[in-house]
């Protein structure tokens, strides 16, 4: 298996270097891992949450200098996960275009002002309706979708972080959601994150990835790991619920190509 969602201490809100990353995934039993920080992106968007554009050339450093150190046949693939913010799309496409990533995750964090995803804001869960909240949501997860420049959708339900799940009549949105992706021939970011979080679930929901699989949409296993102690966590229960819904491989990207693998109880 691969862990194809960790960041390193570059974006503000993470600890450990990418050796000890890799360390740690190799300790696991894995057989490579994907660093994917969050993106440089323009000087007013979400500063204190990323690497400012003069640290990325330091950022590709550090990631190219584990991959080195890595033994033979431990994969070490750089890739990033990029913000979809309307407005920013050609700064991101630009951006990924001057570099040969290997994986880039598409994920929406703010609707409109507001860093929904961050514990110092989830007061303003109370001023919102939940169906119009989540309206919102998968329209800016439907725009990135239609931008084409991202590999993966990452973590698909994540305002659900701190307890706020999706009403039921928001569920038409989550179907529309899943066959553009499936249309524009991308994968799921199945994230274990969110078992680490209040909510106690998996991104996305089981009912999500059961559709998911129905659709044959791919999938790629990250756990979106903050400090080394969190890769290729609880992997063993995603590949268990991955495979009770139908699926029976993986994806791992190199070069933005996917690379199937199958997904093993361990």
């Amino acid at each position: 298996m691969y862990d194809s969602h960790l960041h390193t201490p570059l974006c503000k809100h993470a600890v450990g270097t990418p050796l000890e990353y890799v360390a740690a995934a190799r300790e696991r039993g894995l057989a490579g891992v994907v660093f994917t920080d969050h993106n440089p992106m323009p000087a007013w968007f979400d500063p204190q949450s990323r690497m400012p554009a003069e640290q990325l050339g330091l950022y590709h450093s550090l990631v190219e200098e584990a991959r080195a150190q890595a033994p033979d046949g431990f994969y070490v693939g750089l890739g990033l996960e990029a913000d979809f913010h309307p407005g920013t799309t050609d700064y991101v496409r630009r951006q990924l275009e001057a570099y040969p990533y290997d994986y880039v995750i598409g994920s929406v964090h703010y609707i409109g002002a507001w860093p929904f995803d961050h514990p110092d804001f989830t007061d303003e869960f109370d001023r919102r309706d939940r169906l119009e909240l989540y309206s919102e949501y998968y329209g800016l997860v439907y725009a990135a979708i239609e931008a084409g420049v991202f590999d993966a959708i990452g973590h698909l339900d994540l305002p659900k972080k701190f307890g706020h799940v999706p009403p039921e009549e928001a569920w038409d949105l989550v179907e529309g959601v899943l066959t553009a992706v499936k249309g524009a021939d991308l994968a799921l970011d199945v994230n274990t994150a969110g078992w680490r979080k209040p909510i106690g679930e998996i991104y996305p929901a089981p009912r999500i990835i059961n559709r998911a699989a129905e659709l044959g949409i791919p999938v790629v296993l990250g756990s979106d790991a903050h400090e080394p102690e969190e890769v290729g966590w609880r992997f063993g229960d995603a590949v268990e619920l991955l495979l009770e819904s139908g699926y029976r491989e993986a994806w791992v990207y190199r070069n933005r190509k996917p690379e199937p693998y199958p997904l093993e109880r361990a």
